[in-house]
């Protein structure tokens, strides 16, 4: 059983032939009728709680001897701490709030990452947020990895809340990327087709796993923009939602992202190391992986309207895009 570094309940348990088939998330209330089901998701979404020791979604369909196990969170009274960091507001009206996420901001408190959150932040700006993701993630609909920057979707009340979570489940959302990648795709544009699962060594990445329990379907369709000779700018569109999606497909065609430390291992990225030019003392210009959500597509929770909200490129982008013009634009 794992650890109870929360001070919530352990739970450990195997799944037996008659539930095969059901949501993790629906399979654990059934058990603890007194448990929320927010809890109980929080706890699933956090990692406190896996299967076979692996973290999971809280839609993971159970089978048969898989190990249940781990704890569930305490449940945090007033939810994180509101905090006045200044946010990029793209859209607000009385259901939803875009935000313009900025890098270096995770998005809702996890272990080793309570202040400074994107949570935090909505809580001091809005006097009212949805609850369905329980008290730790306050108007939280989905997510982006700490260091993606651009569009990302909150909900101030539940039922907008609810309404937006069908559309991502149902695959109805568009969202679109912006990437700056290291070489140059074989095709201009084309759909990676890879089924992604956690790093069979490695607990903070996620890989290409044909076979197991934690393989997951992952479609990216990618196009594109403006190659560099080494370098080439390409927008993507994920069909589907898996964690490091994008980062993982580009990896696998060997084009990963620009300064993703996690799959490319690059840490920062100089004018010089761009250009191949001698740096004019500019210094670094990326110090984190060169993704941005440009924008995101989907039926307004309340009207039904199709609405589009872009993220403008943020300025460390736009300055390493602007370095490989000038220095490529005419194939020098």
């Amino acid at each position: 059983m794992l650890p109870d570094e929360s001070g919530g309940n352990p739970l450990e348990f195997e799944v037996d032939g008659d539930h095969a088939g059901e949501r993790l998330d629906a399979l654990v209330a059934s058990r603890l009728s007194d448990v929320s089901r927010a809890r109980i998701s929080g706890a699933i979404d956090a990692g406190a709680l896996r299967v076979n020791g692996e973290i999971v979604k809280r839609s993971y369909r159970v089978r048969p001897g898989d190990c249940v196990a781990g704890t569930l969170l305490t449940p945090l009274a007033e939810g994180p701490e509101a905090e006045d960091i200044p946010l990029d507001v793209l859209y607000e009206d009385e259901h939803i709030a875009v935000i313009n996420k900025p890098a270096d901001m995770v998005v809702h408190p996890s272990k080793g990452h309570w202040g400074g959150t994107l949570a935090s932040a909505l809580r001091f700006h809005f006097e009212e947020l949805s609850a369905v993701s329980g008290p730790s993630r306050p108007g939280i609909v989905h997510r982006l990895d700490r260091d993606t920057t651009g569009a990302i979707i909150t909900a101030k009340n539940d039922a907008a809340h609810q309404r937006l979570a069908q559309q991502f489940e149902q695959r109805s959302v568009k969202k679109e990327y912006l990437a700056i990648v290291n070489g140059c795709p074989d095709h201009d544009r084309d759909v990676i087709s890879e089924p992604i699962g956690p790093h069979p060594n490695q607990r903070a990445k996620m890989a290409i796993r044909k076979e197991g329990r934690q393989s997951r379907t992952a479609e990216t369709f990618y196009e594109v923009v403006q190659a560099y000779q080494k370098y080439t700018t390409v927008r993507l569109q994920p069909r589907t939602g898996r964690t490091h999606q994008i980062r993982v497909h580009l990896a696998h065609i060997q084009c990963p992202v620009l300064c993703d430390r996690l799959y490319s291992g690059a840490k920062e990225v100089t004018e010089a190391s761009l250009t191949g030019l001698p740096d004019d003392g500019d210094g670094v210009v990326l110090n984190r992986q060169a993704l941005h959500a440009t924008q995101i597509t989907l039926a307004h929770p309340e009207s039904g309207e199709e609405m589009t909200f872009r993220a403008p490129l943020p300025a460390d982008m736009e300055r390493a895009i602007e370095c490989l013009q000038r220095r490529f634009a005419n194939g020098a």
